[in-house]
Order: C-alpha cells, then sequence, then structure tokens
C-alpha cells in the first residue's frame, strides 16, 4: 500500500488528515520538522528504500521551521518523494518559493474537502510510480535493450492497426467512404489538411487515420483545442514560454508544435481563433520556425498541421473574421466530413459498434437493438452526431433490463423524432396515403399511442393519465389497434 507521510504540528488537523487517508494509504505522522526528519531516516533504514514513502503532506507554518524549508531539506535527501504543502494562507512568495526552491508537486490552501484531498495524494502516487517508469525506461535506452526497443515497434504497430481508415465505421454505399478515400490519398503526402464539418462528427479520429498512414507515423500526433483557451494561453501552449516571461511562469514550457517535430499537430476548431493569432499562427506556418514567448531564439520545427473547424472558413473569410492568407496555408487539401444526419445508412452499423463498446465499458452484456428502437435512432435527426449517439447508447444501456435494447429505454427526444421535447415541430407521422377517413384517424391514433407509451416506458397508467384516459379505455384502444407490447 503506498505510504503517506503527515507533518502538522496542530493534532486535530493529524488526525483529521489521517481519517481521509488511512483506508487508502499507509499513513505516517510528525508534528514537528524534525521529528518527520527522524521518521524519515528510520524508514529508510527499515526499507532500504531511496524513497521512505511516497508523498509527504506538509503543514507551511509551523514551530521550528516552514513547510517550504523543510522540502528543501527533502528534496536534497529523498528527492523522489513527492512533495504537498498545506496552508490555510495565499502567500503569493510562498507558492513560487515552493515551486522553484522546494520543487513541490502541489499547494493545497485550507479548509480542504476529504475527497479532494484523497483524489490528489492518489494523482501524487501516480505520478512518482510514472516517474519511476520513466527513468526505468530512460536507463533501459542507454543500455540499448533490444527487448524494450521490440515492445516499443510492437506498441506503435498496435497504435497504427487501433487509427487505420478501415476502423472508421461505415457502410459500403457512406458518402464517408469519399471523404475517406481522398484522406487517405492525401495521407502520403505533406500537405496541409482542413477537416470542415459539424462537432462531433469524428473530425478527431479522421486526423489521427491521416497521421498513421502518413511517413510521420513514427512521429508524435498531439493536439490542441483553440476554442478551449484565450490567445495568451493558447499561444504559450502552442508556442511554448521561458521562465519568468509573464505572471505564473515558474518555469521553462515547450510548446506543442515542438513536442511535435517530427510528426503531426492538429488544431481542432481553428475557426474560432481570433486574428491576432492568427498572424501569430501564420507567422510559424510560413517561417517555419517559432519563438517561445518571453523567448529571444528562433527554434525550427517540422511539423505537418490539420486542422478542424465546424465553422464555413470561406465565409468567415468574406466576413473578415478569418485572414485570407492563413486559409489558404491550412486549406492545401480541404476535406468536409458529413453530418449523421446525412448518412443514415452508417447509423445501424454505427450503433452496433458503440454498443459493443458500451457494454464492454460498463460491463453490461448487450445483444443488439430492437426493430423499434433501432427505428426511433433512424427518424431522429441527431444534431450532435456521432457523440450524441453515444451519449444516448451508454445512458440506454444503463437503463435496459434486457439483452436486447428496446425503444423504452431511450430519450424522449430520440423517441419523438424532434431536436428537443419542448419543440413546437409536429412530431412525424408514418401514415397511409390511401384508405377512409376512420382507417387514416386509426392509423393517426396508434402512432400517438404508441409514442406515448415508449416515452412512458409502457407504463399505462402514466400514459393513460396524460392521454386523459382511463386505464380500461387505454386497454380497449390497445386490443383493438393491436398494440399490446411484445
Amino acid at each position: 500500500m503506498p505510504s503517506v507521510l503527515v507533518v502538522d504540528d496542530e493534532p486535530h488537523s493529524v488526525d483529521a488528515l489521517r481519517r481521509a487517508l488511512e483506508e487508502d494509504f499507509d499513513v505516517y505522522t510528525a508534528c514537528s520538522v524534525d521529528a518527520a526528519l527522524s521518521l524519515l531516516d528510520q524508514r529508510e533504514t527499515q526499507t532500504g528504500n531511496d524513497a521512505p514513502v511516497d508523498v509527504i503532506l506538509c503543514d507551511q507554518r509551523m514551530p521550528g521551521g516552514s513547510g517550504i524549508e523543510f522540502f528543501k531539506r527533502v528534496r536534497q535527501t529523498w528527492p523522489d518523494v513527492v512533495r504537498v504543502l498545506i496552508s490555510g494562507y495565499t502567500d503569493a512568495e510562498d507558492i513560487i518559493a515552493g515551486i522553484n526552491d522546494a520543487g513541490i508537486y502541489q499547494y493545497v490552501l485550507k479548509p480542504w474537502l476529504p475527497e479532494q484531498l484523497l483524489k490528489l495524494v492518489g494523482e501524487a502516487v501516480e505520478a512518482r510510480h510514472l516517474q519511476n517508469d520513466v527513468r526505468r525506461i530512460e536507463l533501459e535506452l542507454r543500455a540499448g535493450s533490444e527487448p524494450l526497443r521490440r515492445r516499443a515497434r510492437q506498441r506503435q504497430a498496435e497504435v497504427k492497426l487501433h487509427h487505420e481508415f478501415s476502423r472508421l465505421v461505415r457502410a459500403p454505399d457512406s458518402p464517408l467512404a469519399e471523404v475517406c478515400r481522398l484522406a487517405q490519398l492525401v495521407a502520403r503526402y505533406d500537405l496541409a489538411v482542413l477537416l470542415q464539418g459539424e462537432s462531433g462528427t469524428g473530425k478527431e479520429l479522421l486526423a489521427r487515420a491521416i497521421h498513421y498512414a502518413s511517413p510521420r507515423t513514427t512521429g508524435p500526433f498531439v493536439m490542441e483545442n483553440c476554442a478551449a483557451l484565450p490567445d495568451n494561453l493558447l499561444e504559450s501552449e502552442l508556442f511554448g514560454h521561458k521562465r519568468g516571461s509573464f505572471t505564473g511562469a515558474f518555469q521553462d514550457h515547450i510548446g506543442l508544435f515542438q513536442r511535435a517535430n517530427g510528426g503531426t499537430i492538429f488544431l481542432d476548431e481553428i475557426g474560432d481563433t481570433s486574428p491576432t493569432f492568427q498572424v501569430k499562427l501564420l507567422r510559424v506556418l510560413q517561417e517555419g520556425e517559432l519563438r517561445p514567448v518571453g523567448g529571444s531564439q528562433a527554434i525550427a520545427v517540422d511539423v505537418r498541421v490539420i486542422a478542424a473547424t465546424h465553422r464555413d472558413l470561406e465565409a468567415e473569410v468574406r466576413a473578415g473574421r478569418f485572414r485570407e492568407d492563413l486559409y489558404y496555408r491550412l486549406a492545401a487539401f480541404p476535406l468536409v466530413v458529413p453530418a449523421l444526419r446525412e448518412r443514415s445508412m452508417d447509423l445501424p452499423v454505427l450503433a452496433e459498434s458503440i454498443l459493443q463498446q458500451a457494454a464492454q465499458d460498463l460491463a453490461k452484456p448487450a445483444k443488439g437493438f430492437s426493430e423499434e428502437a433501432m427505428a426511433c435512432l433512424l427518424a431522429y435527426p441527431w444534431p450532435g452526431n456521432i457523440r450524441e449517439l453515444r451519449n444516448e447508447i451508454y445512458r440506454a444501456l444503463t437503463l435496459g433490463q434486457e439483452l436486447v435494447i428496446g425503444a423504452e429505454v431511450l430519450s424522449p427526444r430520440v423517441l419523438r423524432g424532434r431536436l428537443s421535447t419542448d419543440s413546437a415541430e409536429p412530431v412525424a407521422l408514418n401514415l397511409p396515403q390511401g384508405g377512409s377517413l376512420q382507417e387514416r384517424l386509426s392509423a393517426m391514433e396508434a402512432v400517438i399511442l404508441k409514442e406515448t407509451l415508449l416515452r412512458c416506458r409502457w407504463n399505462k397508467t402514466q400514459a393513460a393519465a396524460e392521454l386523459g384516459l382511463s386505464r380500461v379505455g387505454l386497454r380497449q384502444k390497445l386490443q383493438r389497434l393491436g398494440l399490446e407490447r411484445r
């Protein structure tokens, strides 16, 4: 079990920390810096390990020395121990000193919540294990370990196989098939690709398939959602920054363009960037080099760019919101990914594929969809595309009690076949074109009854109340129209 040392001069704080952690960790305690150092020496002697504990939680203000001063000594003697500072004061100088001098992993403010602290310590232990794994791999690489190289090649082949174009689920007559054919063709050439299409259509999966089918397959694939960050943070994330270049820049940061050197960078939602950032990105693409924020030297990068957007960039260019020169840099080979409603023939195979993945993830068996459920899935327009379909199937499998997913566990909006439950649009009714008035009224009545029953999960009492019928009257109508549940 991972071990944690708690250092605090207040007994009630020590007890609270112990109670929060003792179920998942071996907890040791000390009430002073000297006692903590003595305990660490004893643990090192007992275990023979360079890291006597995995994590240390230490209060900042204690008699006989601060937490940061204690962590400086720990860092010199036991550098592999993860150090977490706890304090009731938000002193910026303490935070900066803790990060720069004591190498703390995290800074926790009082009052803390038990579940948050438990999560933080768990992540700290995982970080320590990852650090050990990286060090071991580096040693094996220096030793020229052939088994390690073989495992790396095997892992690389597995990743490449997982992202092949054949893994993009589609029917033979799908419009996505032509998009994949063109993408597979351009993958061999070092051209910038622009993927356009609605959110949730699978543009990231297509970008990964292009990368792993390209000559850059052995290089890294990195991605960034450009709409998720403001300009200053986006520039720092993509191009990097130097220590001290702005408030909070406590150390040098390598940007994603450098990390992607020799590989591919995927810039999602590029259409949401500001004109100011577009100028900086254009300069990097034109010159093949970048300058980190606060840096003075240019760094050459060799990166293939795949960009994606849900916007019509040509319209954005005409409106003056997107630079024309940057557009032509990014759109050397544009591709439009069709929305799910434009590829209805793909929905059955997509739904089955997602259902099998959901069954595996949720450890709950499933054997497909009922005819009613599939008809509802096909009738719904899916404004959220594949992402919405995935969420719907995971929800249905969670609610379902049978091996076959029935329509009764689908969301009301999917059952209605329209965009929202409060939409004013009428439900589309598949009525016969011919027949007498009575026959057509009966068909309409059957559709309304069936939709209501499905939405009420076949609760006849609830459906009857909603329709203004008695339960006996509803049962008679169901018998007359042949709508008893199968």
